[in-house]
């Protein structure tokens, strides 16, 4: 295993909402990154966020205009998991889907050297699982960073079976390397954060399609009640409706009854209604 020195460059697999977020704030860190996504369009898009991320910390003082700049000359975007062949370390931020995830694992352990750690993104799903699609599981690691990246100061370190005391302890070290905290995880369902989170705005949900109360006075109530900065129905749009139901739809599948999706989340992402990314969630965005 590469030692946390070694790490200059960064392979992010993913350029979404999430991927991109951990290439900017490995970028910002003064690591060099490799961004990969399978289509130009999405890389494109991947570097638009980003842009637009940075010039939101500049406008706001937090981030001064150089090292904006110099952040954004460290990234490389590509197509081809190749380019990440000469990465220290890798992070896959790719769909919340067992089958896509193993296989980019798969991939990514011909890819690069046999002593470069492999950490996934996943919310959810088991890191024992996607770690078996490699022959280094040992050197498999659970990186849940909070969305949005770049604002978010928690990352999830979360261990699989095999994981190595070593590599959870890297994980943690890199994580704070980029600025954040970190808390740690065994490999069961939904880790802390969602096996608790994705219940709370389910609830949520249902206590809006029962008409408990108005969408506004549900998500008022969290807030002011609970001291969160955003209530269940502004988070869900936030996060993605149809992230939030494919995570509750995994957590379901796994603990059973209590995690049943909520039926005005389902009928939502049938409808397309997927937050803020779309213009119309529970709320409606320009």
């Amino acid at each position: 295993m590469r030692g946390f020195d070694s790490i200059d460059r960064i392979g992010v697999v993913g350029a979404g909402t999430m991927g991109s977020g951990i290439a900017q704030v490995a970028a910002t860190n003064g690591y060099d990154v490799v961004m990969r996504d399978v289509e130009t369009d999405l890389v494109e898009e991947g570097f638009e966020t980003i842009d637009e991320s940075l010039s939101r910390l500049v406008d706001g003082d937090a981030l001064d205009r150089e090292a904006a700049d110099a952040a954004r000359e460290r990234i490389e975007g590509t197509t081809d998991l190749a380019d990440l062949a000469d990465c220290d370390f890798v992070v896959e931020a790719v769909a919340e889907n067992m089958d896509v995830k193993r296989d980019v694992f798969g991939d990514l352990n011909e890819t690069v050297d046999e002593d470069v750690v492999l950490a996934t993104n996943t919310s959810t799903l088991s890191i024992t699982s996607i770690a078996s699609a490699t022959d280094r599981p040992e050197l498999v690691v659970g990186l849940h960073f909070m969305n949005p990246v770049p604002v978010m100061d928690g990352v999830e370190v979360v261990v699989g079976e095999r994981t190595d005391d070593e590599v959870v302890s890297l994980a943690h070290g890199l994580a704070e390397a980029l600025g954040k905290e970190t808390w740690e995880a065994d490999d069961k369902p939904g880790f802390v954060s969602n096996r608790i989170l994705m219940p709370w705005i389910n609830e949520g949900i249902r206590a809006y399609d029962e008409r408990v109360a108005t969408r506004e006075d549900i998500d008022r109530g969290m807030r002011l009640g609970t001291n969160v900065p955003m209530g269940p129905l502004e988070l869900a749009d936030h996060v993605g409706l149809d992230v939030c139901l494919d995570a509750t739809e995994t957590l379901h599948e796994e603990l059973g009854d209590r995690y049943t999706p909520a039926y005005l989340l389902r009928r939502k992402v049938e409808a397309g209604d997927l937050g803020k990314k779309t213009g119309r969630g529970f709320y409606e965005y320009e």
